[in-house]
């Protein structure tokens, strides 16, 4: 079961609701824990066995930390100011070495499911190549579902204890539901556990407001799925499935056709499980806003996966930023070196294992690893170039919001994002690379106005459907961008305009939706990940 299956929002989502409701406010979240688990256990009996066992290393870990700190301070009330320093460097290291065996532990079993593999196949090229050593054999496990985004959150926790940012969890089923909340789990967002735990745990009854937005959004997001994002996968499978066959402008369909339509499955999802979890009253993050308005690639990352780039900012990027290492930098930059070349070289430092991580996550495959260091290098070329473009922009006296400057450095973000997805999607980096090149051979600008396009499985009445639906979708975003979340603008209206436009869009999904007999179900691509 998916979020897009009609067993999902039909049934279980509100039997989910009922029960919920039924309850006494204090022990709701028992309930969504016994449905997280539920919905867990639909992809395996042995998935449920992860989410306990990472909720317990973080449960331990996180008591670990507060009592060690509860005993610094209870020590340092009885010390004097000469020794204070020393104690409080004890037993920082003390907690440096609990939170680094949480992490150690946490992160070990996503590693051993989703890496091992990808790393033992590397090490026997290594050996094979050199004629050395005996070849190592292959797990062959499917990682469990959500095991990716649950270990960020795990982790992230137990870094906000160590840092006093919230205080160590006593009840080990809220840590639990926290990790496998089911709308959740599958895909994200990737939470926080002090902005999502007010919410999550706090039992709110079910209120009119909530369930119609929550239920709007629900179909928003089926109509980002099933009206354009499914009817597209038809023409990214074809292309990609038989690249030798294709050259030129049907490579350049392919990466932008899989770039949308990974927008709107990815952006849908998260539509349906903010959704989801408004109905209860819970707030989930926002994982988009608007990404391709964006005028360079670092804007891109803000706006798109907004929880997975936040997660690295903050866990990553700032420990590095403000290393030792990077102190030192900084101070020997400012008495030898220019001011942009100092933050060149600590930027870096701290992008570069950013980027290395990102396209990790995203799956053991080298394409992936390039699709991060593709965006590593990018950033650090427009950091590189940012001081030449505003002296140019400066010198011919060219205002930041001119319009077809605007326009033109988001074209440019939108060539550096299909190239990106390019690799993204391709089976192997082999295959990216092949298909990079082949985008410049027999280019003809005919392939998209001669119909040759409907050849790739979609009927004209099916292209047409997902171009509109991609154009709504769009046009929706512009004036979120301008004015804010329009669904909470339509919630404002008087209830005739409200009720026409709720009851149009539940209209178009179950008229223009790719369902029933003809279409193939498409799983959410970033369930794999």
């Amino acid at each position: 079961m998916t979020y897009n299956d009609y067993i999902y929002f039909l049934m279980f989502l509100p039997a989910s609701l009922i029960v919920y409701q039924l309850l006494n406010q204090k022990i709701r979240y028992i309930s969504l824990l016994m449905f997280s688990l539920a919905f867990v256990s639909l992809f395996g009996i042995s998935s449920i066995f992860f989410p306990f066992v990472i909720a317990a290393i973080i449960y331990i870990t996180a008591l670990m930390l507060e009592r060690q700190k509860t005993h610094c301070e209870s020590v340092l009330k009885q010390t004097d100011r000469e020794q204070k320093k020393t104690i409080k460097s004890r037993f920082t290291k003390k907690k440096r070495i609990i939170l680094a065996s949480g992490v150690l532990l946490t992160l070990s079993m996503l590693v051993i499911l989703k890496y091992f593999d990808f790393f033992a196949e590397a090490i026997n090229h290594i050996r094979g190549a050199a004629n050395t050593g005996e070849k190592i054999s292959m797990l062959h496990i499917i990682a469990p579902i959500g095991i990716s985004f649950y270990t960020l959150q795990a982790i992230g926790y137990m870094a906000d204890v160590y840092w006093g940012k919230t205080p160590a969890e006593k009840n080990y089923f809220k840590l639990l539901l926290f990790l496998c909340f089911f709308p959740t789990v599958m895909e994200g967002p990737i939470c926080s556990y002090t902005d999502i735990k007010g919410s999550l745990f706090r039992g709110e009854s079910l209120k009119s407001d909530n369930l119609a937005y929550g239920s709007i959004r629900i179909v928003w997001g089926l109509f980002k799925k099933i009206v354009v994002a499914d009817r597209l996968y038809v023409i990214v499978a074809a292309l990609f499935d038989r690249v030798e066959s294709y050259s030129g402008a049907y490579i350049v369909i392919a990466a932008i056709s899989y770039t949308i339509q990974l927008y709107m499955e990815f952006s849908g999802c998260m539509d349906i499980v903010i959704g989801s979890g408004r109905l209860f009253g819970i707030t989930l993050p926002e994982n988009f806003r608007q990404p391709f308005l964006s005028k360079n690639a670092s804007e891109f990352w803000r706006r798109w996966h907004i929880t997975l780039g936040v997660w690295l900012k903050t866990y990553i990027f700032y420990p590095v930023s403000m290393s030792g290492a990077a102190k030192k930098w900084n101070q020997f930059g400012k008495e030898k070196l220019s001011r942009h070349f100092t933050m060149l070289v600590v930027s870096a430092l701290a992008l570069f294992p950013v980027w290395v991580c990102n396209g990790l996550w995203h799956g053991a495959g080298w394409n992936y690893i390039f699709y991060g260091m593709y965006y590593f290098v990018v950033i650090m070329l427009e950091l590189i170039l940012e001081p030449v473009g505003k002296g140019i922009t400066n010198t011919l006296k060219i205002a930041e919001n001119n319009k077809l400057i605007s326009f033109l450095r988001i074209f440019k973000t939108w060539i550096i994002i299909f190239i990106g997805e390019l690799f993204f999607r391709a089976n192997s980096l082999k295959q990216g690379f092949s298909m990079f090149f082949a985008m410049f051979k027999d280019f003809h600008f005919s392939t998209f106005t001669n119909g040759s396009i409907y050849a790739l499985g979609l009927s004209k009445a099916d292209f047409l459907a997902a171009v509109v639906g991609a154009i709504i979708v769009f046009a929706v975003g512009i004036i979120r961008e301008r004015h804010g979340n329009i669904l909470e603008i339509i919630g404002e209206k008087k209830l005739y305009i409200k009720w026409t436009i709720y009851i149009a869009l539940i209209l178009a999904v179950i008229i223009f939706g790719a369902y029933g007999a003809g279409y193939t179900e498409v799983d959410f691509i970033y369930a794999d990940f």
